[in-house]
């Protein structure tokens, strides 16, 4: 028998935000080894440029565009810019995040809560909303959106950062409800600490503590949360949609 060697991504157009490092890097890069051309989306201008040498370096094609997905014009021409530039959308992860503000929430500030909020899950609506809009236009396709262990559980000192990611679970359901019938999936993800340049700046007595909290007894890798990205992004997860799966060296079990 022949051996079939498409790559499962041949002749797709994947967008990832939050794309120049960590989570969003690694699966950049796999749906590129994959076959899809890829758009890189991030507000870093230098690394996501970065990303997208690697990827043409690698033989595959990309285009870097430059988006800050707390503004919803920004969420629309990021696609407006994959069509233009590659015809179609057939896959968006929704990776885009930051840590926001770390107090309890007596202290926290309002202006913490709202960064955190606006960038972790009004940005993960804004994105659905223009991602699904072209994705119908296809006939459909797949969206992962990036939550968390803390979409599950609390964690002191980070409850606008729990909340969003409590609330893109949320999000990510209704939209598989509403859109699986027209051939779009739509999952979420939920890593625990993983080793990015996001937990570059702690020390490594604050490093050993996270990593004891994994029964695994370590941080995961990007590629880890990558390898599962693409999973449910594929045709192989071509059942799967409305779940939220983690990637959390057993976090979660505890």
């Amino acid at each position: 028998m022949k051996e079939d060697t498409q790559k499962q991504f041949t002749g797709k157009v994947a967008l990832v935000t939050g794309a120049s490092s960590g989570i969003g890097m690694a699966t950049a890069l796999q749906y590129a080894r994959e076959g899809a051309r890829v758009v890189v989306s991030d507000i870093a201008e230098d690394k996501g440029g970065q990303v997208v040498d690697k990827i043409k370096a690698g033989g595959g094609e990309a285009i870097f565009v430059k988006t800050d997905v707390s503004k919803p014009e920004d969420c629309e021409q990021v696609v407006k810019q994959a069509v233009a530039a590659f015809g179609r959308l057939d896959v968006a992860f929704n990776n885009a995040g930051i840590g926001g503000e770390a107090n309890p929430v007596g202290d926290m500030s309002i202006a913490g809560w709202n960064k955190v909020v606006a960038v972790n899950l009004s940005s993960v609506f804004y994105c659905m909303h223009y991602q699904i809009r072209q994705m119908l236009q296809n006939g459909g396709g797949a969206i992962v959106n990036n939550s968390s262990i803390l979409g599950q559980v609390g964690f002191a000192t980070s409850a606008g950062y729990v909340a969003a990611k409590h609330g893109v679970v949320g999000l990510t359901k209704s939209g598989a409800l509403e859109y699986s019938a027209q051939g779009i999936r739509v999952n979420a993800v939920g890593p625990a600490f993983i080793n990015t340049p996001l937990l570059a700046s702690m020390g490594e007595e604050a490093l050993q503590m996270l990593k004891s909290k994994h029964p695994i007894g370590r941080l995961g890798e990007a590629e880890e949360v990558a390898e599962l990205v693409i999973w449910l992004s594929s045709a192989k997860a071509s059942f799967v949609t409305g779940a939220y799966y983690a990637v959390d060296g057993a976090y979660l079990a505890q």
